[in-house]
């Protein structure tokens, strides 16, 4: 599944010893590395907005627009990201980390791996997005 072997090691690991120190301080890091890549990208993006605003061209201006429109869309989606982020770090020393936070199960490792600022077990989050969707569809959105 994963080819890093700090990863394929963790997964190894007898289910008994689920979050353990090893593995908690493997999502700490990797989750404080994400943290850093998102807050530098987001400055990128605050830089790239602040000249979009500063530039004149009127001949251009629909597409500075279009770009600045995207930018923005892309700082909320990040924006958002830094909050999960911070969220699961929160759960780290908490001691909630890897545990679903509507049924307290383990959300494991393969999950975790591929999201690591998840709070629903899979089962959870599939329910989740089914009320989502009978929710949508009984307002019509479909």
């Amino acid at each position: 599944m994963q080819a890093d072997p700090e990863a394929q090691r963790l997964l190894a690991m007898p289910e008994e010893t689920y979050m353990n120190e090893e593995q908690l301080l493997f999502f700490h890091a990797r989750l404080l590395t994400e943290q850093a890549e998102v807050e530098a990208h987001l400055e990128e993006v605050r830089k790239a907005v602040a000249d979009n605003e500063r530039s004149g061209d009127e001949l251009d201006r629909a597409a500075v627009e279009e770009e600045l429109r995207l930018l923005l869309r892309q700082a909320d989606r990040e924006t958002r990201l830094l909050r999960k982020i911070r969220q699961a770090l929160r759960r780290i020393e908490e001691g909630d980390y890897g545990y679903c936070a509507e049924t307290g199960q383990p959300i494991g490792l393969p999950r975790l791996l591929l999201r690591p600022t998840a709070e629903l077990c899979l089962e959870a989050k599939e329910r989740q997005e089914q009320r989502e969707h009978h929710y949508s569809k009984s307002r019509g959105d479909q």
